[in-house]
Parts: C-alpha cells; structure tokens; sequence
C-alpha cells in the first residue's frame, strides 16, 4: 500500500506523527535542491542526437514544454528529486502523443512517463530527456458488469470517488495523489489485499506504447508475455501504459481499527502481531508501525471487512492496547478515513525488505529503530489471504508466499537526505540480515543491495526476456530498470 495508509491505519495519520505520502507539510524551503550526488540515479547515455521538440511539438494535441518556459513543471511528490531536471514535458492528450513522443525520442534522448510522480527515486523524471505526463489521461468509466477503464493518469483518490458512487471497488492503496500506473504495475498492497488481493490481480488488460511507437493491448489473449510483466515488473520497463481495464469488487462495508502501545511493548506487539495476522481470516487486514526514537514505540492498526463485533473478537488475540480505537465504515467513509487531508509534496528517503515468514527476535528488529529520529518509521504490513492465491510466477509479483512487507521510511528535508539515507540504509540492511535480501518494487531504492533479485526473486529471468522482447534497444531504460 502506499505510504499515507500505512501510517493512517496505524493510528499516526492526522495527529502530531502524521508523515508519509501525503502526510504532514515539510517546512517550506527556498526552493528546488538538488538530489545529492551519493543517492540521484544516473540516466543511462543515448547514441543519437538531440531530439527535434519543434517537430514533436507540431505532432501533439497535448502541449510541450521546455525549460524557461511558465508550463515548465515536472517536480514528482518527492522534493528529494526536485534536482533531476528533464530536456522537455510532454503533457499528452492522446494515446497518439504518447506515440509521438517515443518516436521522436527514440535513441536520441531518456524517455520516462509520469502518473503521480511518486517514485521513490525519481524515475519519472528523466534527467536531461523527455517526460511523458499522463495527468490528462485521466477518465475513469465504470463499464456494464464489473469493470472499470481508467486512463493511466489517473490517481487513486478519484478512481477510489468514482468507483465508491457505483457501489464498486477496485483493490489499491490509499494516498488519493498515487498514480494509478505505478501502483499496478509494481503489484499494488493495499488495505483490501487480504480479502481481495493485489491491484495488480484485477488488471484484464492495458494499452500500451511500446518501444517502436506501437499502441498495442496486452491481455491474457493479446500480447500475453507482456500482460504477465505488467502485473508486477514494475513502472517503467516495458512501455508506456495509456489505459486500464480491471475487474472489480462490491464495495464491502468495513470496520478500521487503531491500537497504541507504550514505549516498551514494542517487541511484544510485533511478536504476538505476526503469529496473529498469519492466523487471521482473509477479510481482516493489518499493518504494525514501529516509530524510531530513544525507545521505539509502535501502533497497530487495520481494516475488517465484517462488524465491530466480529473485530473485536479477533483483537482480542493482540496484547492490550493503551489507547483503542474501533469505528465501522461505509466503503467512501474508510477511503476517505485512511485517506486523511493529504497534501501535494513530503520529502523522504525510503527502502523496502519482504518478510518471508515470522522473524524469530523481534527485539533485534525493533532495535534498529533505537535512538533514530522520530519522524523514522519501520512499516509491517501484512500480506497472505488472497494475495498467496496466486502462484508466485502467474504474475510478475513474486511475493506471494510472503507474510508481509516491511517499508523502512525516514522523512527529512532535501538538503539532509544524504545523511538520512545512511540512516535508513543501516535499518534496511539490518532488517536484511533477519528476513533476506527481498524487497517490493514500488518502494524502489536507488542504493538497494542487490536490487534486481530483491524485487523480483525468481521471475527475473522471464522479466529479462519480456524487457528483450518488446524493448531489445533499451529504449525505456533507467538505471533500475530490468536489463
């Protein structure tokens, strides 16, 4: 799930801790930083010349825009990256500028294309090439039965609006300023997987612009090898998705809980939690968020898709909380509880570890959160239910066995992000050394430890092939990118 879920659910969000995606305002600064050299990502070189943004520009419904210009806005949510600049911003209208755009790009320039801006290294803005913005494609139609098509453009808090009005639901995270793209294509954990598994898992097709300038559709019939990569290959190494269609769910009635512990019970909570919530039926979902400090403290918190009655019966398997919070939900009223005000930009550094099975001393892991800053967060969220349904290579998420993924954030303005990715890369690689060398995609880090097995374990190699395939010059390549 998206950053601001984990932190609402766990009783932070819209209190003096809020933090993450769209949490709690950073103080304003002077302007845009650069990334710092130790952390910005280097865009891979290209053989041709510079592209002609005149002739590009001639070709697009959309609009270009070029550095001096009052269009020229290409910052992400992450401030961190403000540095990374790009050549030019397509700001496309149509599928066919999106071709466009590759074209007149294609081995002269970085290509990347931009959702909700919200990679976590900054990716979807291609330092000195061009980026592909999808925010005007951005419908979403509700389609006779149950399904949706939703532009790539579109962020999840309107998807979550349109879809709620029809008494429907799509599975996805909950920061309503996420793109729609990243998400699914990195997997998509939510606050609905258990019951209902990963975004990813509703996806029935995507158009997509390849890297000749084809639209083509991938689907279980069409174009199969690149619909197996879409589900879980990540943003960004196969084409330019324009469009969804995905199945959807009845909106489900739910019931969202928050638990606070005192400092000191930290260890405790997380022990008992991970026997719990892989105990736990599919329809209850929850995430541990343990908070760094001279003593870490932590809070779990959740969803049910059931009564209060019900919830309180299985909360009873946890350690007494110091603070209790239970409150039943329609489907809108829990979007827009896990949802919080929000806000447009957080600077963070971030990383990620899957957790395979129960960590066998929870106090080692709660001890890599000692004496760091408290706006440092390590994030249990649980996985198994619906989401290990699915065999780890019917799709390119190959997480599916796991009991829950763990995201290390540590909020921090831009100018100190060099010393807090230090900071957090120390947790990241001490989580490592309990749970594996394992990590999720859409929390990609530039400075991950073996990065390309960690995200996609076995499937790498058919990953590889897809890459091969439908982009043997490498034309949407990045410096993570799968070949």
């Amino acid at each position: 799930m998206d950053r601001r879920g984990f932190l609402k659910v766990a009783g932070l969000a819209g209190t003096g801790a809020a933090l993450a995606a769209c949490g709690a305002t950073p103080p304003p600064g002077p302007g845009p930083s650069p990334a710092p050299s130790s952390l910005a990502p280097s865009s891979p070189a290209v053989p041709g010349g510079p592209p002609d943004w005149a002739a590009l520009r001639s070709r697009l419904a959309g609009r270009l825009a070029l550095p001096g210009g009052d269009d020229f806005a290409y910052q992400g949510f992450n401030p961190v990256w403000d540095g990374r600049k790009p050549a030019a911003v397509a700001r496309v209208a149509s599928p066919a500028d999106v071709q466009a755009c590759v074209e007149a790009v294609r081995l002269r320039a970085p290509v990347a294309a931009r959702s909700g801006g919200h990679s976590y290294a900054g990716y979807s803005t291609p330092e000195n090439g061009l980026q592909v913005d999808l925010r005007d494609l951005a419908a979403v139609e509700v389609l006779p039965g149950d399904q949706v098509r939703i532009g790539a453009g579109a962020a999840l808090g309107e998807v979550s609006r349109v879809l709620a009005a029809s008494g429907r639901c799509l599975p996805t995270g909950t920061c309503p300023s996420v793109g729609v793209a990243g998400l699914t294509l990195g997997g998509g954990i939510g606050v609905l997987a258990r019951k209902y598994g990963l975004t990813c898992d509703h996806l029935v097709s995507a158009q997509v612009v390849t890297a000749d300038g084809r639209l083509v559709t991938a689907s279980a019939q069409q174009e199969p090898d690149l619909f197996w990569a879409l589900r879980g290959g990540g943003g960004g190494n196969f084409g330019i998705v324009t469009e969804f269609v995905f199945s959807t769910v009845p909106a489900p009635e739910v019931t969202v809980f928050s638990l606070e512990y005192p400092a000191g019970a930290t260890a405790d909570v997380l022990g008992a939690w991970q026997t719990w919530i892989a105990r736990a039926p599919n329809e209850l979902w929850s995430n541990v968020n343990v908070r760094g400090g001279a003593q870490p403290t932590c809070r779990v918190g959740g969803c049910f898709a059931g009564s209060a009655g019900a919830l309180s019966s299985l909360l009873s398997g946890l350690p007494a909380a110091a603070n209790r919070f239970v409150q039943p939900q329609s489907y809108s009223g829990a979007v827009q509880y896990f949802a919080g005000t929000g806000v447009q930009h957080e600077s963070f550094v971030a990383s990620s570890r899957i957790v395979r099975e129960p960590i066998s001393d929870p106090a080692r892991a709660v001890a890599l959160m000692n004496g760091q800053s408290d706006e440092s967060y390590l994030i249990f969220d649980g996985l198994g239910g619906a989401v290990a349904d699915v065999a780890p290579d019917a799709t390119a998420f190959p997480h599916r066995a796991a009991l829950a993924s763990a995201q290390v954030y540590f909020k921090t303005p831009p100018a100190g992000a060099t010393e807090a990715a230090r900071a957090m890369g120390r947790v990241r690689d001490g989580l490592g050394a309990l749970v594996g060398d394992t990590g999720y995609v859409n929390y990609i880090d530039p400075q991950m430890p073996r990065w390309a097995e960690a995200y996609y374990g076995g499937n790498l190699g058919r990953l590889r092939e897809v890459a091969a395939k439908y982009d043997p010059d490498e034309v949407f390549a990045f410096a993570q990118s799968v070949r």
